[in-house]
């Protein structure tokens, strides 16, 4: 209900000054998008709503867009040249998945999350350690300086090369800090959160490389509030220059969640010929490939 309220307050002048500072009238626009899912219910309803309110009062194609398939559609925005056959790495607070798009929209999920998402695992960790929210960020920066080595936190399924799995991880940290205050032998903190993120971002590029590997592709992308740590884009980086792939990330700021990505996704929708019925409602739990 707050985030739904929050949208309420914040949509119509956002709307406004998004039009202002690209320099156009509302009449000018082609098309009008809003996300349909997946996510936060109410939320949802509130740019569903409006963008089809906006869209028909406009007489204007309206457009559902899947969130997912926006994080997708982020490097386009920053890399012309980006283009699948690819395998792409979402990692955000909610979901976290490893997705073979062999054309734009047709897309297969190889490996996806059993349990917590990577962000999520990154803001209940940082939660403990009194870091703040969002996690990510704070563990981020909590890091600098650290050694990733002085602490081996668990990768999880390691049976299981693409599927991701962080439930265990917020366990093994609780245990770890409470055992050595007690012994008062507790490591610096920005080597547990050095610790802590090598262990997430570990996984996530481990288990990108094997989907690269089972699917055979040569590019890899990635996008989600989770791609803009900068370990994670390092270890990326590095990963993909050892087998000479081409590495699409957006920039930092467009790896969260934002506008322009669900535009982008749209715009190859609409090009394609699509439209969303007008009696189209949001779905909390859309699912990409």
């Amino acid at each position: 209900e707050v985030a739904a309220r929050a949208h309420v307050e914040a949509i119509r002048s956002l709307t406004h000054r998004a039009l202002r500072d690209a320099g156009i009238h509302q009449l000018d626009i082609d098309a009008v998008a809003a996300t349909r899912g997946p996510g936060l219910a109410g939320a949802l309803m509130v740019g569903f709503a409006y963008g089809k309110a906006l869209a028909w009062a406009l007489d204007k194609p309206f457009l559902g867009v899947d969130h997912m398939e926006g994080h997708l559609f982020a490097p386009t925005l920053d890399h012309a040249g980006f283009e699948p056959p690819a395998v792409v790495l979402l990692a955000s607070g909610g979901h976290s998945q490893i997705v073979h798009a062999r054309a734009w929209g047709d897309y297969e999920t190889v490996g996806e999350t059993i349990d917590d998402a990577a962000g999520e695992a990154f803001d209940k960790v940082a939660r403990f350690l009194g870091l703040g929210f969002p996690g990510g960020p704070a563990i981020d920066r909590a890091s600098e300086g650290g050694n990733p080595a002085a602490v081996e936190f668990p990768r999880a399924l390691a049976d299981r090369p693409t599927d991701l799995s962080f439930s265990g991880l917020k366990t093994a940290v609780v245990t770890f800090i409470r055992r050595h205050h007690e012994a008062g032998d507790l490591p610096p903190l920005a080597d547990v959160a050095a610790a802590v993120q090598e262990a997430i971002v570990d996984v996530l590029v481990t288990k990108t490389m094997n989907a690269v590997t089972q699917t055979g592709v040569r590019t890899v992308a990635g996008g989600g509030g989770v791609l803009a740590n900068r370990r994670l884009r390092q270890r990326l980086q590095e990963a993909c220059a050892a087998r000479n792939l081409a590495l699409y990330l957006p920039a930092p700021v467009l790896c969260t969640d934002n506008g322009a990505m669900v535009a982008a996704a749209a715009a190859f929708r609409l090009e394609a010929g699509e439209r969303t019925e007008w009696g189209a409602e949001v779905d909390v739990s859309l699912r990409l490939g």
